[in-house]
């Protein structure tokens, strides 16, 4: 009696960071969102410096499933940082590939997206992303600005502590607004700061 040979199953290979795309050519939505964002990040460099770990990018592509990448549904958040990975240049965060998604998040709101960042984006962090924290501001509207803490898999509001900061548990630093003129422009803007209330400078400061 001849043995049959089953066919070997088809196992779907994740693409990696590589051959997936990483531009969509969309710029962020004015000079002030594009400063805003260079703020987050400018200020958090120097204190990863101080770690052996960690990244922090922003405008760039997150990769967090198969399905996403078929329906090419989903863009980057304006901000984000993972701590926990290895230091080193990325095209865009491949969940996969990493081991872990981001540990906090920040969309910068504007006319044209607030909506989607305050509901479809929220839930993919907070459902399939699992952010632990997410925050929101909007560079033309300081008092628009929130944050998010998963409890129970459920973002639960964060309340403002006594030096009106936004506290991250993850980071274990605060989003704080600073009125102030950065890159040319005189605005408020959200800045990470220390629970003493001590700007984050950035390498230019």
């Amino acid at each position: 009696m001849s043995e049959t040979t089953l066919p070997a199953p088809l196992i779907e290979i994740p693409p990696t960071q590589a051959e997936l795309p990483y531009d969509d050519g969309v710029p962020m939505e004015s000079a002030r969102h594009k400063a805003q964002m260079d703020l987050l990040i400018d200020a958090l460099i120097p204190w990863l410096s101080h770690r052996e770990d960690g990244f922090v990018g922003g405008n760039m592509f997150v990769y967090y499933s198969l399905a996403q990448v078929r329906n090419k549904d989903f863009k980057g958040p304006d901000f984000f940082v993972v701590l926990g990975v290895p230091k080193g240049e990325r095209k865009s965060w491949v969940v996969w590939e990493e081991g872990k998604a981001p540990d906090v998040v920040i969309e910068l709101l504007s006319e044209s997206t607030a909506t989607a960042d305050k509901n479809e984006k929220k839930l993919i962090y907070q459902n399939q992303m699992r952010v632990p924290e997410y925050f929101w501001y909007d560079p033309f509207n300081p008092d628009d600005w929130a944050g998010f803490s998963i409890q129970q898999r459920v973002y639960q509001p964060l309340v403002t502590n006594d030096r009106n900061q936004l506290v991250s548990e993850s980071l274990g630093l605060a989003l704080q607004r600073w009125q102030g003129n950065y890159k040319g422009i005189e605005a408020t803007w959200l800045r990470w700061a220390t629970l003493d209330g001590e700007l984050l400078p950035t390498p230019e400061e």
